[in-house]
């Protein structure tokens, strides 16, 4: 599902829906930003998560009953420990996908230059403020080089993330 449509729910359903129950002049929020966040990364960590505990081997599942095992056992002794890798890879390109984003985020926080006081005040997130503001500054400027720093930090932490699924994947793996 693109960007655009979960920012457009988030406008016209989320941001209404927190005016009213905050008593705020407006719904627009960090709040309102990480609800949309939750909404657009959980599909993918599901569907990690599910083809993580579908790739548990049924003759373990088999072999847990066959012990006398029951159910709930089965999930936290077999399953759990054999999924965990891929659960938390879901995990983390989840994250990997929430820091990114601007265009959802851009349209339901507010895009207010100030640091928020609480979760229900307005702010702006770093990608949409290094996309609307960039072509804007100044060359050479300490404006520009503040976006550059903030696309650098956005970069380093992507590839922070991108290590972290690495590392868990070789962990993953049997070694012949």
């Amino acid at each position: 599902v693109p960007s655009i449509i979960y920012g457009w729910m988030g406008l016209t359903i989320l941001v209404p829906w927190l005016k009213e129950i905050s008593g705020r002049p407006h719904g627009f929020s960090v709040m309102a930003g990480a609800l949309v966040l939750a909404l657009m990364v959980l599909p993918t960590m599901i569907t990690l998560c599910k083809d993580s505990y579908r790739s548990v081997p049924e003759a373990q599942r088999l072999a847990a009953y066959g012990l006398g095992a029951t159910k709930f056992q089965m999930i936290k002794d077999v399953i759990l420990p054999t999924a965990k890798t891929g659960v938390f890879t879901a995990f983390v390109l989840g994250l990997s996908r929430a820091f990114g984003e601007a265009l959802a985020v851009a349209m339901v926080i507010g895009k207010t230059r100030a640091f928020p006081a609480d979760l229900l005040s307005p702010t702006t997130n770093l990608t949409s403020a290094i996309a609307s503001d960039m072509g804007g500054a100044m060359e050479g400027g300490e404006y520009n080089a503040a976006l550059w720093a903030m696309a650098l930090s956005l970069f380093v932490i992507s590839l922070v993330f991108v290590f972290i699924i690495g590392k868990i994947g070789s962990r993953g793996r049997v070694n012949d």
